[in-house]
């Protein structure tokens, strides 16, 4: 079909473009909170936001010394009261809890490539099963019936995984803000449906082009759905002439496996309008192409047959990879639908990527290279004034710490500690908070380690906070002196068992032949303490206690225009108090 003449304009006009990010309705969302005991900080990152549309939701059994906190509030801005009362916040004994009236919203959080790290080398380790058309209809059908699956379950986390791979790597950003989502009569076009509320939720604003719409509940509740949500819908003859002017990312949710023949109007001309896109002139800048699970118009095991049809930027494949998709050459392509059970992998032989963590996509390929110089964030985040933060740095600190906590940051008490030998050399690494008052920060380690040595030649160190899903981050420095034996062996017995023998095994810093070496003498002394006896508290094992004679306070802004409040002792009048100074970006 021609392509729609150059003087023509749309009736439609996105209302995104006549109201202020501030003003649009914010999504309502719920944190969830998650606990771990763990110090691997390699561990995948947890998919921190469960839309209130999900049929099914994850669960798992907290180990962290932290409580599982529950889940804050429903709320859709800062200052719209809560509708129900705000849970306490979880934080280390003394901790006072946050001032009434002053919360925070942190945005979702950012979650970089990293996170999927463990999936690529996994990938790339074992061939990856591809499914023909067959097999993929079998599979679908073995699902919804001896398995007990329905199509709307199916549909949900099929949605969710394409809304999340297009999170991952277009993350939410000026660069990428705005979604097509073109959806086709089937399923695949309900999960298009799905995406959109997801991604709505995420941040994202999205547009959707529903053609050719199915009378059925299922899609008309989907449509209801992003309809209360006040997303557009754009019938396909107003679509701007220029969708690269227009989007940042179109999703191509139009056929999926199960479709035959030659795509009839208007998806002709979508499809072609998508291929277009695939030739634009290098001084313009092209929108993002997302197909989900077959790029329309593929064979679904031949792939592009003649060369001329779509050629996505990402491709997230649902269920396990069709036949086409060894064809697939982008950069980026995703395994979508973490719902294949035990018996679909024995009977087909699946060979699929690990899901990182909680996370509803994976990485089949691996990530291509990244100009780092080119890795950025243009950080939104409200303002901070001198007007607003607190006189006291300690309480300024623990009403920013009880909001980390009550968001359900990971480990918020995780700090870079940096220590300077006699040398002047400096060495840093993170480490865990473990306690606060009004004067000092605690934390506890082998007075053996590297650390312990700096510190015994060099009483003063420094402290960094950095809590990214808030744009946030606290310097502290100070002098450092070891805390009382006794309060070392109070807290060392508080400890589960394991904790209390592994800094017995570990003599930190030094060179060992192997990890088995650990592991043996660990046994060893599992084996000793079996009995649930007094495990004693080595003496080369106890705290330190910074005194901070500085404080600095970092909000992250927008064009690089941080918000930096730094707190400093002044003598006055012959008394020490904290002088607050903003300091440039």
């Amino acid at each position: 079909m021609p392509q729609p003449a150059a003087h023509h304009t749309p009736r439609y006009r996105s209302p995104y473009q006549t109201s202020s990010a501030a003003s649009r309705p914010e999504p309502q969302s719920r944190m969830l909170a998650v606990a771990s005991r763990t110090r691997d900080k390699s561990a995948p990152t947890i998919l921190s936001l469960a839309m209130p549309f999900l049929l099914t939701t994850a669960t798992g059994t907290a180990t962290s010394p932290r409580p599982l906190i529950p889940s804050s509030p429903r709320r859709q801005n800062p200052t719209t009261p809560h509708l129900r009362p705000p849970p306490p916040a979880r934080r280390l004994p003394g901790f006072p809890a946050a001032e009434p009236g002053a919360p925070f919203l942190p945005r979702p959080p950012r979650r970089g490539m990293a996170s999927l790290a463990a999936t690529a080398a996994a990938a790339a380790a074992a061939e990856v099963t591809h499914l023909t058309q067959r097999d993929a209809a079998e599979i679908d059908e073995q699902l919804m019936g001896p398995l007990g699956f329905s199509v709307d379950q199916l549909m949900e986390l099929a949605g969710l995984s394409v809304a999340a791979a297009v999170a991952e790597v277009y993350k939410l950003s000026e660069e990428h803000t705005r979604v097509l989502i073109i959806c086709g009569p089937g399923n695949n076009g309900g999960d298009g449906l799905v995406a959109a509320r997801h991604l709505y939720h995420f941040g994202y604003r999205p547009s959707v082009c529903y053609p050719k719409r199915t009378p059925k509940p299922l899609y008309s509740g989907l449509v209801t759905q992003l309809e209360s949500l006040s997303i557009p819908f754009i019938p396909a003859e107003d679509l701007p002439h220029d969708l690269s002017r227009e989007f940042d990312i179109i999703v191509d949710a139009m056929f999926g496996f199960s479709f035959h023949g030659t795509p009839r109007p208007p998806f002709d001309d979508l499809i072609q309008r998508l291929i277009s896109l695939s030739v634009i002139g290098n001084s313009d800048k092209k929108p993002a192409i997302v197909s989900v699970d077959i790029p329309s118009g593929w064979h679904v095991e031949e792939g592009d047959v003649d060369g001329g049809g779509i050629k996505p930027d990402m491709l997230v494949s649902l269920t396990a990879p069709k036949l086409c998709a060894k064809k697939f050459t982008g950069p980026h392509h995703f395994l979508g639908g973490r719902f294949v059970p035990p018996p679909i992998l024995n009977k087909y032989g699946l060979k699929l990527p690990p899901y990182p963590g909680t996370s509803m996509c994976a990485r089949i390929r691996k990530a291509p290279s990244v100009d780092i110089s080119s890795l950025r964030e243009n950080y939104i985040s409200p303002e901070l004034l001198e007007s607003q933060v607190m006189p006291d740095p300690f309480d300024q600190f623990l009403r920013w710490f009880d909001e980390a906590v009550t968001a359900g940051l990971r480990e918020p008490n995780a700090m870079a500690l940096t220590t300077v030998n006699r040398e002047g050399k400096p060495s840093s690494r993170m480490v865990l908070l473990k306690g606060v008052d009004k004067q000092t920060f605690v934390w506890y380690t082998n007075y053996g380690s590297r650390k312990a040595h700096d510190l015994s030649e060099n009483p003063n160190a420094a402290l960094l906070f950095y809590w990214n899903e808030m744009n946030r981050q606290v310097r502290v420095e100070g002098s450092v002196e070891k805390v009382p034996e006794e309060e070392s062996e109070k807290y060392f017995h508080s400890r589960p068992r394991g904790s209390q023998l592994g800094a017995i095994v570990s003599k930190q810093s030094t060179v060992i032949a192997g990890r088995e070496v650990l592991q043996q003498a660990y046994k060893e002394l599992e084996h000793k303490y079996s009995d649930g006896s007094l495990i004693p508290k080595p003496e080369y094992w106890g705290g330190y206690r910074l005194t901070p004679t500085l404080f600095e306070f970092w909000q992250g802004q927008q064009s690089r225009l941080h918000d930096r409040l730094q707190y400093s002792q002044r003598e006055v009048d012959g008394n020490t108090a904290w002088h607050i100074e903003r300091l440039s970006p």
